[in-house]
């Protein structure tokens, strides 16, 4: 007779009814942390903490002295495009995007980066963190090339140098190389036209 059937005797000859086995609490375990560390990201998030508000020790400070080699193969309207370094950046503004084609929020915020770079009055320059060449040229390939120059950061110790959280990422630098401006995550439409765009024109109007 089987443990089932034995509850089932005892039930019938007692009256009352056989105890029923407990679900097991540590199945559930992982799940409970699931739900208590997603219900504190939206916590976090309704509670107003953005992402933009998080500080940045390089804001007012000259950019970091680095040097970065060009990615292979990149061109622009037949050019190869170069690599750069901290001298690069003197003598004009210059936005400095931080982007990598395995990065789904940098193809994203990819079109405001084609109009950012019509901007007249600063260069568009490009870190690409951590990637296959061979990939950064399809990503550059599909969706156009926004960048005068774009520097390999392979092993990504510019983007530390550079304290960046994570790509995309996009600097405002005027023309004695200091950082006046961090935009943290993706560009979308409307943070572009309400955020960064005046944040830049701010470092291009001082600069008359």
């Amino acid at each position: 007779m089987s443990a089932s059937d034995t509850d089932l005797e005892t039930e019938r000859s007692s009256g009352k009814p056989a105890k029923k086995r407990g679900f097991p609490v540590f199945v559930l375990l992982p799940l409970i942390v699931f739900i208590a560390l997603a219900g504190l990201f939206l916590f976090q998030l309704t509670m107003g903490n953005d992402p933009q508000t998080i500080p940045s020790a390089l804001i007012n400070k000259p950019a970091p002295d680095f040097s970065l080699s060009a990615v292979e193969g990149i061109s622009r309207d037949g050019t190869p495009v170069p690599g750069f370094s901290r001298e690069d950046l003197l003598g004009k503004i210059s936005v400095v995007n931080v982007f990598a084609s395995w990065c789904g929020p940098c193809r994203q915020e990819h079109p405001l980066l084609e109009d950012l770079a019509k901007v007249g009055g600063i260069q568009l320059l490009g870190i690409n963190y951590k990637d296959k060449p061979e990939n950064a040229r399809r990503f550059l390939g599909s969706l156009g090339n926004p960048y005068s120059r774009i520097g390999a950061d392979n092993a990504g110790r510019a983007a530390i140098e550079w304290g960046v959280y994570g790509v995309p990422e996009t600097f405002v630098i005027d023309k004695e190389g200091t950082i006046r401006y961090k935009f943290i995550g993706p560009l979308s439409p409307s943070s572009y036209r309400d955020v960064f765009l005046p944040e830049l024109n701010k470092v291009i109007a001082a600069d008359r």
